[in-house]
């Protein structure tokens, strides 16, 4: 950092296996990518490149190795597997996986139904020598999963050999865990929360609303993704409670409530006044 700070909270320094950041590139510039990394490479652990883009990105080979280089983890977004596995490229998606020597993967069912034996058996095959990222809940709002289905689909997926697993939110943040107007699904991410370890889920969090509500659940160490480029330092900000949504919540309560009182106090002050 660039000057000390007390009562700022510990942050797992890179590479991290919480409190990770994910990037969502949804088709960032070679240039583009290289003045991310300038900005925001020592906050940032991992990058999905989002949905189909490999496909049509330019330069993408010299991106994946940019992103390398500077100790980020990049992989094709769960969407891509799904394209492939749909039409009975499996195969050919571990080809284009060491194409590109990429060691983090993503498999995902948000688009398409598979047996979750199947997944699980993907997800085994692919974590005996790369990073599994699995992402659990559906992009269709109008599928709903029940708790204890969660619950299943992430505890077999991590003992399958997922590093983490991804809580289905989207890029705009309106489905999985979270409701259609962006607010979080508090029952039910209680209730995975109770069986499943938060250190090892990836809560996709697009909006700024549901990185604050995250982080006042878990602390500044738990694991954001889905982040738009621009949004990496202001998401960091809200860790180390340096934004007025996360400003008193790494400060000692005393302290605080001392703070938010005499607030209060100047407030009445200037009503009567």
């Amino acid at each position: 950092m660039n000057f000390e700070l007390p009562l700022i909270p510990s942050r797992e320094v890179k590479p991290r296996t919480k409190g990770v950041t994910m990037m969502m590139d949804k088709g960032l510039g070679l240039r583009e990518a290289e003045h991310f990394i300038e900005a925001n490479g020592h906050l940032t652990d991992i990058v999905k490149f989002g949905f189909g883009t490999a496909f049509v990105t330019q330069h993408l080979k010299e991106k994946i190795e940019l992103y390398k280089k500077h100790n980020i983890k990049p992989y094709f977004g769960g969407t891509l597997f799904e394209v492939f596995y749909a039409r009975g490229k499996f195969n050919d998606y571990i080809r284009l996986l060491d194409k590109f020597d990429l060691d983090t993967v993503e498999v995902s069912d948000g688009s398409i139904i598979i047996p979750h034996d199947e997944k699980c058996e993907i997800i085994h095959k692919l974590a005996k020598n790369r990073t599994v990222l699995s992402e659990v809940g559906s992009k269709d709002s109008g599928i709903l999963i029940s708790p204890n289905r969660w619950i299943k689909m992430m505890t077999s997926e991590l003992n399958a050999g997922s590093w983490k697993v991804i809580a289905e939110g989207r890029e705009a943040g309106n489905v999985g865990v979270f409701r259609p107007n962006g607010s979080a699904h508090t029952l039910l991410i209680n209730k995975i929360i109770a069986k499943v370890n938060p250190d090892n889920i990836l809560w996709e969090a697009p909006q700024k609303n549901q990185q604050v509500w995250f982080i006042k659940l878990f602390g500044a160490n738990v694991n954001l993704g889905n982040i738009a480029p621009n949004e990496v330092i202001p998401l960091e900000c809200l860790r180390l409670g340096l934004r007025g949504d996360t400003f008193f919540d790494f400060l000692p309560k005393d302290y605080a409530e001392r703070l938010k009182q005499v607030h209060s106090d100047e407030e009445i002050d200037l009503e009567e006044n």
